[in-house]
């Protein structure tokens, strides 16, 4: 049977006992023991050094998700400054990080198009403490274990919270730019993600409406979209004044998020009232908890 040439190849992974040596759960001289113990039970290389009791299972997970791309953090963070609220990395085999990827599938089934312009997002919400920075956050995480590249703005300028959450500086940042000083180090990768980038909310303004409803919002958002594959913005309440209904209306569409037990009723009866109708989609979730614990699908 001939083979099929599909186009070119990626780059081969490197093999998972390298991976286990790269991670410090193996050392070199273990590998021909496992290989050995492969070959004569006819078993795969990681449950292979399972039983040997070379490694737990958490470890042979962890190097197979660096072999297939799914960035997550090492168990216990070891040096990382994330947050545990950031699920989608902490914890991603967890319930809450499944229902992150259940809202990162319905967007990307019924909108997400990068082609057609549809790949920029705000995510709103009508008071605090209703998990807009929990859920901006883990959707970037979970876009960019998709393999797509994701800027996660935090646009709020009352209360912002993605640098803490990422364990990062902000001193400078969107504020920095929209005033129209240039800074080349004002979006920040984050290392311990692939495809994961961050920009910051910066030196809080004084005048935080008035910065959005600049011409440089919008001409950041052009470069953004042209320059990543997704945009995620965090916003403040919609409560504390205008900024989040112009962050959804010049990125287009708008994730509304309502929190059981905080949320008011009245902001849910009217929810395109509540964005100011400016978003070209409104989307909709119900958080039951803060844990990120979801009780229902979103509503679209």
């Amino acid at each position: 049977m001939s083979s099929i040439e599909l186009g070119p190849q990626a780059p081969p992974h490197p093999p998972l006992g390298a991976l286990l040596v790269q991670y410090g759960y193996i050392r070199q001289e273990n590998i021909d023991a496992i290989l050995q113990y492969q070959a004569t039970q006819r078993i795969r290389f990681g449950e292979a050094a399972i039983r040997l009791g070379l490694v737990s299972a958490e470890n042979v997970r962890f190097a197979l998700s660096r072999q297939f791309e799914f960035a997550y953090l090492r168990p216990g963070h070891e040096g990382s400054q994330i947050s545990s609220e950031v699920v989608s990395a902490c914890d991603p085999f967890s319930g809450a990080a499944d229902q992150i990827r259940s809202i990162r599938s319905q967007l990307m089934l019924h909108w997400f198009d990068k082609l057609q312009g549809r790949n920029a997002l705000a995510v709103l919400g009508a008071v605090e403490g209703e998990g807009r920075s929990y859920l901006a956050a883990n959707l970037a995480v979970a876009f960019a274990q998709a393999g797509e590249n994701v800027l996660l703005v935090d646009a709020n300028f009352r209360s912002p919270r993605q640098h803490t959450l990422f364990g990062i500086q902000n001193d400078i940042g969107l504020s920095t730019i929209l005033a129209g000083h240039r800074h080349s180090d004002a979006i920040l990768r984050v290392s311990e993600l692939s495809g994961l980038f961050l920009l910051p909310a910066g030196a809080l303004p004084p005048n935080p409406l008035e910065l959005l409803t600049r011409a440089t919002w919008q001409d950041f958002l052009v470069r953004a979209r042209s320059n990543f594959d997704m945009l995620i913005v965090d916003t403040p309440a919609l409560h504390c004044g205008e900024d989040a209904v112009f962050a959804a209306f010049k990125t287009g569409a708008a994730l509304l998020v309502a929190r059981t037990g905080v949320t008011p009723v009245k902001a849910l009866a009217n929810p395109a009232a509540v964005a100011g109708a400016g978003a070209g989609a409104l989307f909709g979730h119900h958080l039951d908890s803060c844990c990120g614990q979801f009780s229902s699908g979103p509503r679209w």
